[in-house]
Formats: structure tokens, sequence, C-alpha cells
């Protein structure tokens, strides 16, 4: 028999703090459903663009100043981002992964979120608030799918590491961690409820 060797692997880093912070997911639903209510020009920008529901990422880039809330959220991330960058063996030369922006993402019945990267980051993610039934997992794109050229298609049976795309379905309080050259979809939502997410890029400071 041949013998396998597994080489470049894709890491997804996955943490559970419905139990652990309950305090904290109860804060960032009040938070999260009342600055979409209040700002007017994020829901100017989604009607202007197109963009389903509600998002924060082109109004407003200092929610951990004005809200506690996000402020304890980005300190519980800055944690787990070091020990992702630690796990994925990155030599940051003496600096840093530290948080670049952070925006709220309300997905309505009906919406998705099309397949995407994120640009000028290094690690991006996602801390999951409100996950109703039906809401519909993160899907995440094989990166060497438009390399693969005449390749078969796997079989229905394949392992989940073989797989083209593979889908992770968080529920509320769950972190998901992930390089952010890694292209990803959120497909429909057919809950009948909003979807609310807080999603984050983490950049790389270099030390001097």
């Amino acid at each position: 028999m041949i013998a396998l060797d597994s080489l470049f692997p894709t890491r997804i880093a996955r943490a559970e703090w419905g139990e652990r912070e309950p305090d904290l997911l109860a804060e960032l639903d009040a938070a999260c459903r009342s600055i979409a209510e209040d700002d007017e020009a994020g829901r100017r920008w989604c009607e202007k663009n197109g963009y389903p529901g509600y998002t924060s990422y082109a109004s407003l880039d200092d929610l951990p100043w004005r809200v506690p809330a996000f402020k304890r959220l980005a300190k519980l991330l800055d944690k787990e981002v070091a020990a992702f960058a630690k796990a994925l063996d990155f030599d940051l030369g003496g600096g840093k992964l530290t948080l670049d922006s952070l925006w709220i993402n309300l997905l309505p019945p009906g919406g998705h979120h099309r397949a995407h990267i994120h640009p000028h980051s290094v690690v991006s993610g996602t801390y999951y608030v409100a996950v109703p039934d039906g809401a519909g997992a993160l899907t995440f794109e094989d990166p060497r799918l438009g390399f693969m050229m005449a390749s078969p298609p796997r079989r229905k049976s394949a392992a989940r590491d073989s797989k083209p795309f593979v889908s992770v379905a968080p529920s509320p309080g769950t972190v998901l961690l992930w390089e952010s050259w890694l292209r990803h979809e959120v497909p429909v939502n057919q809950a009948d409820e909003d979807r609310i997410s807080v999603s984050f890029n983490y950049a790389w400071s270099r030390k001097g």
C-alpha cells in the first residue's frame, strides 16, 4: 500500500464562548440590534450597494471604543488570534497581529453573502451572536479549486478534508478564525429571523 502524506493544510480555528461568556453574548445581541436600528448611514450604504440586511462595515470603524461589549470582545479575540498565529507557525518578527477592523452583520431571511476573501489582512473571523434554525452554515472553498482543471469530482463519501467545499455550522457564541485569503460564503438564510454576527480582520503590525 502506498504511503500518503498531507501537505499545505488549511487551518480553521473554532472556539465556543456561548456558555463561557453568556453575559457577553447577551450584551452583544442587544448592542447589534440597537446599532442596526440607529445607524442611518450604515442603512443608507446597505440600500445603495444592494447589501442584504445591515452591516456597519462602511459606517462605524470604532465599535470597541463606542460600546464596552465590543471592547471586551476585542480583548478576548486578541488572545484567540495570538494562539491561532502560534498554531500556524507564523514568524511575526517581533511584531504581532492586531485588530484592524470589526463590524456587525444582520442577515435577514432570504439574504446571503456571496463568496469572497478579506484583502489586506492576515487572519479573519466571525463571532456568532444569533443563529436561528435554518440560518445556514459558513461555507469554505478549497483554495486550489481554480487550479484543478481536469481533476475529476470528489465522491459524495469523500473525507471532509478532501471536499472542494466544506460547511461549518456555528452556534451562538461560536468564534471561527481562518487565514484571510480563504474564500468563503454565507448561504441563504432560510430561517424566519435575522442571523447576527460580528466579523473582524487582523493585520500584521511589524516591530519598529
